[in-house]
């Protein structure tokens, strides 16, 4: 903060509100807009923050009991620097309504097949009942030819 030769002593004396994220998120679509939103920072500090202003926003308590997790369990998972479980996040996930799809980046952007996909999976979208944060992966690397004699190995998916 010093770029503007500000500290955090000088904000302290501003008497400014603190802001609280999970007053806004007053629907289905603002918590998966939120989700995306912290997806796309790729920091998983942020995305836990974000299921912890969505889970507030709506009830700790509800959330912890629809995912089958106790309150304080709910608080630890979500916290600061926390690394939750991939299982524990899909619960809370289940238990907000919100559920998470990998999307393709940077491929066939603007050809025909792509805005026909595009507005195929937007119709599907609107048509389903469950809210769709959407994630992007990072581009894979192009795919390696088979040496002739050489099989191929084809490794498990990893999720990220």
């Amino acid at each position: 903060m010093t770029e503007h030769n500000i500290t955090l002593s000088d904000l302290e004396g501003l008497d400014l509100e603190d802001f609280d994220p999970a007053e806004y998120i007053t629907s289905d679509e603002a918590a998966a807009a939120y989700i995306t939103q912290a997806l796309a920072t790729n920091d998983a500090a942020i995305f836990a923050a974000a299921i912890g202003d969505i889970a507030r926003a709506r009830g700790m308590s509800e959330i912890a009991k629809a995912a089958g997790l106790g309150r304080e369990s709910l608080y630890k998972a979500l916290r600061p620097n926390s690394q939750p479980r991939m299982e524990t996040m899909t619960r809370v996930l289940g238990a907000l309504g919100v559920r998470l799809v990998a999307e393709v980046i940077g491929a066939g952007k603007g050809d025909a097949a792509s805005a026909s996909a595009s507005a195929s999976a937007s119709a599907s979208a609107s048509a389903s009942a469950d809210i769709v944060a959407r994630t992007s992966l990072p581009d894979k690397p192009a795919a390696k030819k088979a040496v002739a004699g050489k099989p191929r190995l084809r490794g498990k998916p990893v999720l990220v």
